[in-house]
């Protein structure tokens, strides 16, 4: 059974960091694309971040600079750094893994950016 699980969410004042964890069971981690997601409230989901499964990068225009992804292959987990956190970033985010049409996602979690 596959199974990702996100945690690091919560509540953080504007100009804060998070750092998000996506741990991953059931499926060949190293093989797999990892991405997050988010949706807004009333909005639909977006990217956020993407890493290959050979470490390349892509990142949505509005974290770029300030979000950074990354995956530790031996721990089946990934990350999201979030730095100089906007209350636009206030969003439910998830993890996804795709290959080849394989397609996981993560239950969420929520981040709320607010004074």
């Amino acid at each position: 059974q596959v199974q990702l699980v996100e945690s690091g969410g919560g509540l953080v004042q504007p100009g804060g960091s998070l750092r998000l964890s996506c741990a991953a069971s059931g499926i060949i981690f190293r093989r797999y694309d990892m991405g997050w997601y988010r949706r807004a409230p009333q909005k639909e989901r977006d990217l956020v971040a993407t890493i290959t499964s050979g470490g390349s990068t892509n990142y949505a225009d509005s974290v770029k600079g300030r979000f950074t992804i990354s995956r530790d292959n031996a721990a089946n987990t990934v990350y999201l750094q979030m730095n100089s956190l906007k209350p636009e970033d206030t969003a439910v985010y998830y993890c996804n893994a795709e290959l080849g049409g394989w397609d996981y996602w993560g239950q969420g979690t929520q981040v709320t950016v607010s004074s």
